[in-house]
């Protein structure tokens, strides 16, 4: 059974200053320009914490972490909340806003199925976030997971309590502009928590840093030997978003090759399994979203976009074999093995080498036309329904299958996870 509950959130006050210079993108969002950018903003911008500049950064990082609460630069909250959190956002000239909130979850491991993966994850960043919240013992960024509310009693009582000035307001770098509200009543938050009774969750973002909760939950348990429930390691900060939320973008990621062409053998074999035609370049996102209830694609190469419908959707059977008919109906697997593998014959893909990804198509044919990759491939967007079924079906998706925008800013609310800690 899913378990969210109510904490209290350590956040900035007045004297850390203006909070739109404290807030900070997703550690792994932030390149060495970004970090630079975020330490000049201030002395107490939240990158110093989640990923200092400085050699010894864990330590740095709890000493920082302590100095600020001792100074009361930050202060944790005194009653147990839930955190309603909307980022309001302009996308292709369109303008949205995604709804959810923070709230204390129940770890579960994967294998317990009831939060569920639909990506890989790797060695690296969860070695390096371990490490992180070992020394700190905080819960510095929240994680980023899916639930379904086809009643949508979550999101009609969110908007409601957006209807009230918020208690954090603050547009990001990137333009969004991120509200908190906080919710105290516990009628309203058991609203909330009656959603989640026979709920599985998936996560959207943040799988290394959900394997490393579970990992330094364990620790902590077989350190203490006796230990309760309402521990606070045994929780993990999360931001959860419900799939029908018409705010839940999810971007796709373009791919690039840099060693390869399109060849006309190629395109002879393209034309058994695929409609195609040339289209403009300025047409590939409305040739795309006129077809995006089939197995569409752009390839662009040359100067020339060509556009490419699926004819038969069982044809990903000749190729793909073991998998559920709902991984089957991914674009990102269809082009990974059905095109590159299957007809191209290309073998694995190195990234960053072989392969590189892109948010942005127009910057995809840009980098094809300047010479640093040879062919790019435009596709349509996972959907968020295509997510769940797929983690639910126990498997994974490929690399780079979803872009959840926006990121989850760093900075609003953060988790003590000291020694009697509790959350109750």
């Amino acid at each position: 059974m899913v378990n969210i509950k109510p904490f209290r959130a350590i956040r900035f006050t007045e004297k850390a200053g203006n909070i739109e210079n404290l807030i900070a993108q997703p550690y792994d969002k932030i390149d060495a320009e970004m970090q630079n950018e975020y330490y000049a903003k201030s002395a107490y911008n939240y990158c110093r914490l989640t990923l200092p500049i400085e050699e010894n950064r864990y330590e740095i990082s709890r000493e920082r972490l302590v100095k600020w609460l001792e100074e009361q630069i930050l202060v944790k909250d005194e009653d147990p909340s839930i955190y309603i959190y909307y980022q309001e956002f302009e996308l292709f000239g369109e303008k949205y806003v995604r709804k959810g909130f923070i709230g204390a979850l129940r770890l579960h491991p994967f294998d317990e199925n009831i939060v569920l993966p639909h990506e890989k994850t790797h060695k690296g960043p969860k070695i390096d976030r371990l490490n992180m919240l070992k020394t700190t013992k905080h819960t510095l960024e929240t994680g980023f997971i899916l639930y379904s509310d086809p009643e949508k009693r979550t999101l009609g009582l969110f908007d409601e309590i957006a209807g009230e000035i918020p208690l954090i307001e603050a547009k990001d770098g990137l333009g969004v502009l991120n509200k908190i509200w906080k919710l105290t009543d516990p009628v309203k938050i058991s609203i909330i928590q009656d959603v989640f009774k026979d709920q599985q969750l998936v996560i959207a973002d943040g799988h290394h840093r959900y394997e490393t909760a579970v990992t330094y939950r364990n620790m902590r348990r077989e350190r203490a030997g006796l230990w309760n429930d309402d521990d606070a390691y045994n929780f993990r900060m999360t931001y959860l978003v419900p799939v029908q939320d018409e705010g839940l973008i999810i971007l796709a990621t373009h791919r690039c090759l840099t060693k390869v062409k399109v060849t006309e053998t190629n395109m002879n074999e393209f034309r058994q399994f695929f409609d195609m035609d040339e289209i403009g370049q300025n047409d590939i996102p409305k040739f795309l979203e006129n077809n995006k209830d089939k197995h569409a694609f752009v390839f662009y190469q040359n100067n020339k976009a060509v556009g490419m419908t699926m004819k038969l959707p069982s044809d990903i059977n000749r190729f793909t074999q073991d998998v559920s008919d709902d991984y089957k109906e991914l674009d990102v697997v269809i082009l990974r093995d059905m095109i590159f593998h299957g007809i191209m014959g290309l073998g694995e893909l190195h990234i960053d080498d072989d392969i590189f990804y892109e948010r942005w198509w127009k910057e995809a044919l840009e980098d094809v036309d300047s010479g640093k990759y040879q062919v790019a491939f435009i596709l349509n967007p996972t959907s968020a329904e295509q997510v769940l079924k797929v983690a639910k079906n126990h498997e994974r998706m490929p690399q780079k299958a979803t872009d959840f925008y926006p990121k989850m800013i760093s900075g609003l609310t953060m988790l003590s996870l000291e020694d009697g800690e509790k959350i109750i």
